[in-house]
């Protein structure tokens, strides 16, 4: 039978038992630095030891996310907890940053490293480049479907996300929160401005009116988990850090039953899960789930389970209707729609106002100011649910223990878990001088294992008759094996190997002087040519190809593409290969850019969340290391704030006249080209220096506008 890895979110200590008293296979955590959930509790070092030490006591492995982005200023702090986390047993490091997985395969080659979904893995070609650089494991971007996963046949292991809260934007080229309020996605701050309301409009008039028209539904691919099964997926991961341990418990519980093929009462447990966290559920881009369906406009929040509907109110009572096979409890908490009343049911009534602890039918709650009649009601919490969850059981790891007792030799016995053998000796046995010790006595005292982890498989014995046997020496030598047990279950078993890692020099010429241009039209395109622009990128593939004989000339390969020939988000030219990152590569330290001209970069566009005084800090920190590199920075336009798989918003295609309009009346350009949706930022970034390549991104820009702004710069270069 083939095996799948169930992957656990942990938030806290209290997640972490949750997700292995209900059967996870693997864990990830974050430390208080350098995880994509900055807002979660987290872990200290001291509880991400004591963490590793209980997980593989129990036999689930931990993996400690250090997925965001990396400044140089932070580099010798990243190492330095790589390095604790590396001594301590972790088994393995999920990580963002493209210049940090190549640092590390380097510098600890014993260390395993998984890429993480903010890597944006979206092609083979991806998978390919690093499985070469040694990578252990790639986590999907949520928009891969399940057949594009299964016909990469690149031998590396294959991580998606099964269930949880979904982006709408492709991971890692998602900086509207970063733009809006300085808080980067990136580097774990993610603000969620995507479940935000916005207005729709097309040429100034209003389509959409205060919409929740980013916000996704919940991925729940529960329905599916047969084809999951038959995938060549590996590893199913939960998302959830910020997730509550019920939550947690629950749905370990939930999927490891599905996984190991139990029979459960399916749609009894859905409601429960509704009761728990619910933005209605979709199966994803992972099983298809076409764009109208794929999205939540009325709501961004929790919803949870309709129960029932207000069918009465006076000044004391609701009188509410209970949905068939629904009931409500004391203590439960509801919410009534669309009033939006919500409150704890401290006290439950039945017909003739007494109390009562549960109702299947109709039942009263007090009143609450705001209520109507009509109202559907929700559940939004179930006390027990919560109670059920609240008592921790963990598994007993199944042990066998080996007698060895034979007349003038030192008793021996031996435990194993089937994967360790650890054996204690005792005194010189005996010859029995009356009653002999029969081994029906040795092995229920051996099984005596009481609150230990360990429950007794069986017993065997290789003894002689008519011996003696102190019941205190057996019980002393089983005390003493499982704790050395324990012990062994929870030592470090990863080899710690740190080498220093060398760097060539590369000396090419720069041309700080030079300017790119991105253009979207024929007229933008034009001046850019008479103007003598150093580089030109096109986005419409005809507009290319009819100037691309002109070496200024480029084409902006698909930053996602699952069938592209180049890596994610590099500019290609098609005549002669060379190769322009993007900013969307998020570079933000000087090893990223190393790395990335060491497969092939010529060009390299630093991330738009660095600073001026970063990026003047990052050239010359780069020179003194590694030599010189063509850089570019952006220095006038609007920034890409997200990608977005398919059409969610129903516009045109190529049609530039729509707009995302935020409550601060903030105008977001948007448009569809055909694959993707793009949001641009609400205000065109100027932003100069004088030793680097500037780029200019125009959009709806007039030639007359992109004459004066080519002009300008070109006279501060």
């Amino acid at each position: 039978m083939k095996k799948h890895e169930l992957l656990v979110p942990a938030g806290n200590m209290e997640c972490l038992y949750q997700a292995v008293s209900n059967g996870c296979d693997a864990v990830y955590l974050a430390c208080k630095s350098f995880g994509a959930r900055k807002f979660a509790a987290n872990f200290t070092n001291e509880e991400v030891v004591e963490a590793i030490k209980f997980c593989h006591l129990y036999g689930v492995k931990v993996f400690v996310t250090m997925n965001t982005l990396v400044k140089n200023s932070e580099v010798e702090s990243f190492i330095e907890q790589v390095r604790f986390l590396h001594k301590n047993g972790v088994d393995a490091l999920i990580v963002q940053d493209f210049g940090m997985i190549c640092y590390l395969r380097e510098k600890f080659p014993n260390l395993e490293i998984h890429a993480s979904t903010q890597a944006n893995i979206s092609c083979r070609e991806v998978c390919e480049l690093y499985y070469k650089l040694g990578v252990n494991r790639v986590v999907f971007a949520r928009e891969m479907s399940i057949d594009e996963i299964n016909k990469i046949d690149v031998p590396i292991e294959k991580e998606v996300f099964i269930h949880g809260a979904l982006c709408i934007s492709y991971s890692g080229c998602c900086l509207m929160s970063s733009m809006l309020g300085g808080r980067s996605g990136n580097r774990g701050e993610c603000a969620g401005v995507c479940r935000m309301p916005f207005s729709l409009t097309k040429s100034g008039k209003i389509l959409e009116k205060n919409k929740y028209l980013l916000s996704t539904k919940e991925l729940n691919t529960s329905s599916k988990i047969s084809e999951l099964l038959d995938s060549n997926i590996y590893s199913f991961k939960i998302e959830g850090r910020m997730k509550s341990p019920l939550y947690v418990g629950f749905i370990t519980r939930f999927y490891r039953r599905l996984i190991d093929g139990e029979s459960i009462n399916y749609e009894e447990e859905i409601k429960k899960l509704k009761t728990i966290f619910n933005r209605e559920f979709t199966v994803g881009r992972l099983f298809y789930e076409k764009d109208k369906e794929f999205m939540n406009i009325k709501t961004p929040n929790h919803i949870g389970l309709e129960i029932g509907k207000v069918i009465s109110i006076n000044k004391k009572y609701v009188k509410i209707k209970l949905n068939k096979d629904c009931f409500l409890h004391q203590y439960d908490a509801i919410r009534f729609t669309p009033s939006n009343i919500g409150f704890i049911v401290n006290y439950l009534y039945d017909k003739n106002n007494n109390l009562i602890r549960k109702s299947f039918d109709n039942c009263f709650v007090d009143y609450k100011d705001g209520i109507n009649i009509g109202d559907i009601v929700y559940k939004t919490q179930d006390y027990l649910l919560e109670e059920e969850f609240k008592n921790l059981s963990f598994k007993k790891i199944p042990v066998s223990f080996h007698v060895y007792a034979k007349i003038g030799e030192k008793l021996k016995i031996e435990i194993t878990d089937n994967k360790n053998i650890i054996s204690c000796y005792g005194s010189v046995v005996e010859q029995a001088k009356s009653a002999p010790i029969l081994s029906l006595s040795i092995r229920e005292k051996l099984s005596r294992l009481g609150d230990s982890p360990f429950t007794c498989l069986d017993c065997s014995f290789n003894m002689d008759d008519n011996i003696f046997i102190p019941i205190k020496e057996i019980n002393n030598i089983r005390r003493e094996l499982v704790s050395l047990l324990i012990n062994k279950r929870m030592e470090n078993n990863h080899y710690f190997i740190e080498k220093d890692v060398s760097f060539t020099k590369n000396n090419c010429i720069c041309n700080t002087t030079s300017l790119s241009c991105m253009v979207y039209t024929k007229d933008q395109l034009e001046v850019c040519l008479e103007n003598h622009v150093s580089r030109i990128y096109i986005h419409d593939f005809k507009l290319y190809e009819e100037y691309k004989n002109y070496k200024e000339v480029y084409f902006v390969s698909s930053l996602i593409n699952s069938n592209s020939k180049s890596l994610i988000s590099f500019y290609k030219d098609y005549n002669d290969g060379d190769y322009i990152g993007n900013y969307l590569l998020n570079v933000t330290n000087i090893y990223t850019a190393y790395y990335l001209t060491k497969i092939g970069l010529n060009n390299i566009c630093l991330s738009v969340e660095l600073s001026l005084l970063e990026i003047q800090d990052f050239i010359k920190l780069y020179e003194e290391k590694f030599g010189t590199c063509n850089f570019e920075m952006l220095g006038y336009g609007r920034v890409h704030n997200m990608i977005i798989k398919g059409n969610i918003l129903s516009l045109d295609k190529n049609n530039y006249c729509y707009s995302l309009i935020d409550s601060r009346n903030r105008i977001f350009p948007v448009y569809y080209d055909g694959n993707f949706t793009h949001i641009l930022n609400y205000i065109k970034r100027k932003d100069f220096l004088s030793n680097i390549c500037i780029r200019l991104e125009f959009y709806d820009e007039t030639r007359e506008d992109v004459e004066k702004i080519v002009k300008e710069i070109q006279l501060l270069k």
